[in-house]
């Protein structure tokens, strides 16, 4: 019998990264937080977490070389899902802090989220709106309308065949996106209760080998 898929989490010193080890395990991934490429290189799927700021994060992936590694991982077809600055970090660019690049895998551009006087940056529960997560594996088992938990003050504008889940918070803006075996999450599936743990399961389970079981 094949073993577990095994999901390499990627740690670049910025993100949550125990968090997301530990509900990975729980949904019945194997888990490694990791930097090292070989490891990256040989995992069936690749979480790649963030927490603070999108110029900072995409230096210490570039120190770490893990831009074309990342790079050449998806382009061979490996599961990528990216975790709320993890899923900015995929888009092309951003404006926050004077603007970088990103690793462009998604095309768009992540700019400072238009609260309408709300407060920001966002923080607490919201229910997404799908776009296009029905008919996603990454949706399976979760319900239009189940509420997920955000931190940012920032959001990707990708294109819409990309959208697959919205959210609101003063403007409506990009939750889930997607895109062949390039997925992210505005939200932390990982603090998310039963939808989240549910759609990281989701994810694990696309990123199984073949033969291993469902």
């Amino acid at each position: 019998m094949s073993e577990r898929a095994e999901i390499a989490i990627l740690d670049y010193g910025m993100g949550n990264l125990r968090s997301v080890e530990k509900a990975v395990e729980h949904v019945g991934g194997k888990s490694m937080v990791t930097s090292d490429p070989g490891a990256i290189r040989s995992a069936d799927g690749l979480i790649l977490p963030g927490v603070g700021a999108f110029p900072e994060a995409m230096r210490e992936i570039r120190t770490r070389g893990f831009e074309d590694l990342i790079g050449g991982r998806v382009a061979a077809g490996t599961p990528l899902l990216g975790v709320c600055l993890g899923m900015q970090l995929l888009f092309e660019s951003s404006t926050e802090l004077g603007g970088a690049t990103g690793l462009g895998l998604l095309p768009g551009e992540v700019t400072a989220l238009d609260a309408g006087g709300a407060k920001l940056p966002h923080i607490g529960w919201a229910g997404l709106r799908f776009e296009g997560l029905g008919e996603s594996p990454l949706g399976a088992g979760i319900a239009d309308a189940e509420p997920f938990y955000f931190v940012h003050s920032f959001v990707a504008r990708p294109r819409a065949e990309h959208l697959l889940a919205s959210s609101e918070h003063g403007e409506r803006f990009a939750a889930v996106v997607g895109d062949g075996s390039v997925f992210g999450t505005q939200f932390h599936p990982e603090k998310s209760s039963r939808a989240g743990l549910r759609m990281l399961q989701n994810f694990v389970r696309l990123a199984a080998p073949v033969g291993a079981p469902a």
